[in-house]
């Protein structure tokens, strides 16, 4: 009896980039499938600007190599992982090429919409398994913030909207971060 289960094809970041030239669509590959993204809501623009402002305040205000970025910005994790982060923050600028980010980013924000698993399972085994050390998942809907402190646990810190999140690799220094995302009212 032959296999039945269908072949799907697994596409490198070359390939990726090949076939999505062409497009207006916002694709990731993650471990070699292409995943189509939903286009954001409002409500997640709004915490991808309030992230990504906060960050840029901080990073600016202290120098240094660090800088940040929002999507739609390529972060090619391995040969068949290119993902396109909501935020993240990069401290190593000898990792960019014209293109993209290449390697795990420092810090990474991925605001949840319609790709929940995604985000809370795809994407955080692909960061953790990266490099990246510091991940959150940040859940407009359950109104909650998930932080994995990769260099410290694998068990994520939650944190409800409206109350100060501190950023990890920012926390051991004379000026230590947090950020807050104001709670929404539920519909």
């Amino acid at each position: 009896m032959g296999n039945t289960a269908k072949e799907t094809q697994r596409y490198t970041v070359s390939e990726y980039y090949a076939l999505v030239q062409n497009t207006e669509k916002r694709i990731e590959l993650l471990d070699g499938a292409l995943v189509e993204m939903a286009s954001p809501s409002i409500q997640h623009q709004r915490i991808t600007r309030l992230l990504t402002t906060e960050l840029d305040r901080y990073i600016r205000r202290r120098g240094g190599t660090c800088e940040v970025f929002s999507a739609p910005t390529d972060v090619q994790l391995d040969e068949y992982t290119l993902v396109i982060p909501d935020v993240f923050v990069a401290c190593h600028p000898e990792r960019f090429d014209a293109q993209k980010y290449n390697g795990a980013p420092d810090f990474v924000a991925e605001v949840v919409s319609s790709n929940r698993s995604d985000d809370y399972i795809k994407k955080l085994y692909f960061y953790q398994r990266s490099g990246v050390r510091e991940y959150w998942i940040v859940d407009p809907k359950a109104q909650k913030i998930l932080v994995y402190y990769f260099e410290e646990s694998l068990s994520p810190v939650i944190y409800p909207f409206g109350v100060p999140v501190p950023v990890g690799i920012y926390q051991h220094t004379p000026e230590p971060l947090s950020i807050l995302i104001p709670a929404t009212e539920k519909a």
